[in-house]
């Protein structure tokens, strides 16, 4: 595989591959700095299957650093931003041997190796395949992040499959997710080993990111619920021209279906395609039952599903080996990752995430979906936004709180008969929210997914 990526690249030779800050590199670029890198890393004796912390997000030099880290063999742990208290996780997980920043030059920082220390097994398939590996981080929202080891080469071979694009209507894609979310990873490699330009934004903010769309003409905007309504709310879909759009993605949470209709409506040419993957399986190919339908199906020939219990279960080419810094309980003892997503599935087999298990509020023994009231809410013309989550109560176990950020001025009192009213003819009444925050902006993380703390 490593021949065909260079092929690859050279096949694709003076084509545009990456444009960032206004500057255009060719996949011949690529290549020349893919090689130079790898001669680096080989300088500095950075040796095949030692594990090497990518201390960047996406650009043009550190996605060549990363194809010259699979080149070398290396096991990659890309991580945009690296904390003391984050990288005391990857040291105690990963047993690093480097650290390499792009800051701009590139530096290379060796790190010691305890006396004794020995690296986790579930290593040997990696060096006994002689492959390359990738660690990703979860977002450690309950706890300590969990260190996802994947075997890298089998991600790579899975794009190198596909026939790359070389028409004279290659559709751009601009990168949104951070270089340390599969997601990212997975948006990268296909545009790049697919020859589809890829924008890097300097900043993702929906006021930047819809100026890269209407300046690059990207056709091709992956992003999150979340930042889609952030783009609705701020207006930006009107400041900018975003005609050149011919496909918008969205995934890592699920779709309230309210919010579906206001994105149809602001983008009534533009299709709309659910994706959905995990951390630990990749991500899977999908077909939605149409722009504005949240049913979709997993079309991916690589990728098994099944439900139990109300509880999406995968099984797929491109799956983890294993935690290194935790049990494997999410795995069943038949190799089926456990998602934690719960889904409905409708009789021709389309699928619909309505929340995850986690998160579902237990009062008195009653269960409430938060995505079931948020979508409800977002059809109210007083609410911009909104977040539902569970918090204790000493009679019922859990209470519905709810966080709202109106669309216009409105006092506390007014926004709860508001919030109670409107939804007292839609739901059961052990459903309406106890507690209603009026709120400026939702919380969101930096990957653009709302924060939702199970209190």
């Amino acid at each position: 595989m490593r021949d065909e990526l260079i092929a690859r690249l050279d096949f694709l030779g003076d084509r545009t591959a990456i444009i960032e800050s206004e500057r255009s590199y060719s996949y011949r670029d690529m290549l020349d700095e893919t090689e130079s890198m790898l001669k680096t890393l080989r300088a500095h004796r950075v040796r095949a299957h030692e594990v090497v912390v990518l201390n960047s997000d996406f650009s043009f030099r550190s996605i060549a650093l990363l194809l010259a880290l699979y080149l070398n063999r290396n096991i990659v742990v890309p991580v945009v931003h690296l904390t003391d208290a984050m990288e005391a996780t990857i040291t105690e997980a990963a047993a690093p041997d480097h650290i390499v920043r792009l800051d701009p030059d590139m530096t290379i920082r060796p790190l010691p190796r305890e006396e004794g220390a020995t690296r986790s097994p579930i290593y040997v398939p990696i060096a006994e395949a002689r492959a390359a590996g990738l660690i990703l981080l979860s977002s450690g929202s309950t706890g300590k992040p969990k260190a996802i080891l994947h075997n890298l080469d089998v991600i790579i071979e899975e794009k190198l499959q596909r026939r790359a694009r070389t028409g004279t209507k290659v559709p751009r894609i601009l990168i949104f997710l951070l270089f340390d979310h599969i997601g990212g990873i997975n948006t990268v490699l296909g545009a790049v080993l697919g020859g589809s330009p890829a924008v890097v934004p300097a900043e993702r903010t929906p006021d930047d990111v819809c100026a890269l769309v209407e300046r690059h003409q990207v056709r091709v905007l992956p992003a999150s619920p979340t930042f889609l309504n952030l783009i609705l709310i701020g207006g930006f879909h009107l400041k900018y021209d975003l005609s050149c759009l011919h496909l918008i993605t969205y995934g890592t949470e699920p779709m309230p279906d309210e919010l579906l209709r206001r994105l149809n409506e602001a983008f009534p040419r533009v299709r709309l395609l659910q994706t959905f993957g995990t951390s630990e399986t990749g991500i899977s190919a999908t077909v939605s039952e149409s722009s504005g339908s949240t049913l979709f199906r997993i079309s991916d020939a690589n990728v098994q599903h099944r439900i139990v219990d109300g509880e999406l279960h995968l099984k797929s080419r491109t799956q983890f080996l294993g935690y290194l810094n935790y049990p494997n309980e999410s795995l069943t003892e038949d190799g089926w990752f456990r998602t934690g997503d719960l889904v409905e599935e409708s009789t021709d087999g389309y699928l619909r995430i309505i929340g995850r298990a986690k998160e579902v509020i237990n009062v008195g023994g009653e269960k409430v979906l938060p995505l079931e009231l948020e979508s409800i809410l977002l059809s109210s013309p007083l609410i911009d936004d909104c977040v539902v989550y569970g918090v204790a109560n000493s009679i019922t176990g859990q209470a519905v709180c709810v966080d709202i950020k109106p669309s216009r001025e409105l006092s506390r009192a007014e926004l709860r008969r508001h919030v109670t009213e409107f939804l007292a003819d839609r739901v059961d009444q052990f459903k309406i929210p106890s507690k209603i925050n009026q709120v400026v902006e939702i919380e969101v993380s930096e990957r653009f997914k709302k924060k939702r703390v199970v209190r």
